[in-house]
């Protein structure tokens, strides 16, 4: 929930105060005029999940939305699956909740390997649900560079670089994007407690 959200003076910046009231204003205004999305950006470990997470929740709860949450990856993977002879599941039937859901949560979208295949699914699944309409949060651990690497080198270091240039510009019609900035809480939680010296 947003309310476990727990801001640590130690390590939170203020862009992550600002990722938690901006989610918090999100489910205040839902549904607002206008189908506008978030897009959770930043390293991994500073919320990003937890936010979205939290929203959906609050959505269910406070306002009975239908929403889904799905790991883009783990999607990816399922479809995959599905193309075998021997699968129970096919494309349609993987697809049609994320595409059909009143409030979509994407993790991790960029974290896949890069290809024509994947960046065809994410323009099908984007341009969907863009055209009906539909709020879709994204969580991703890739920022956007004003100098994008070398392609032609076979590295993608941008989530422009994984999705392509037209989603990206998609991505900003669905969604305000949230830049979260800061350490991995993760790794914070699992340090030793520092040993005192008793006086």
């Amino acid at each position: 929930e947003l309310q476990n959200f727990e801001l640590n003076d130690r390590f939170t910046t203020k862009s992550i105060e600002f990722a938690k009231l901006a989610a918090e204003k999100f489910v205040d205004e839902f549904p607002s005029a206008s189908p506008v999305g978030l897009l959770f950006m930043g390293q991994v470990g500073v919320g990003k999940t937890h936010l979205a997470v939290g929203i959906v929740k609050a959505l269910m709860r406070r306002k009975a939305v239908q929403c889904m949450f799905r790991s883009f990856p783990e999607l990816l993977k399922e479809i995959q699956i599905s193309y075998s002879p021997i699968s129970e599941s096919s494309e349609l039937s993987l697809l049609s909740p994320v595409l059909d859901a009143g409030v979509l949560v994407l993790d991790e979208l960029g974290s896949q390997t890069h290809s024509a295949w994947v960046r065809d699914t994410v323009s099908y699944i984007l341009n969907h649900r863009y055209s009906e309409n539909k709020v879709t949060i994204f969580t991703t651990n890739l920022l956007d560079h004003e100098n994008p690497v070398d392609t032609n080198k076979g590295v993608f270091n941008s989530l422009t670089d994984r999705i392509g240039p037209q989603m990206r510009s998609r991505l900003y019609e669905m969604c305000k994007t949230i830049v979260m900035a800061g350490n991995d809480f993760r790794q914070h939680m699992m340090q030793p407690e520092p040993f005192r010296r008793g006086g």
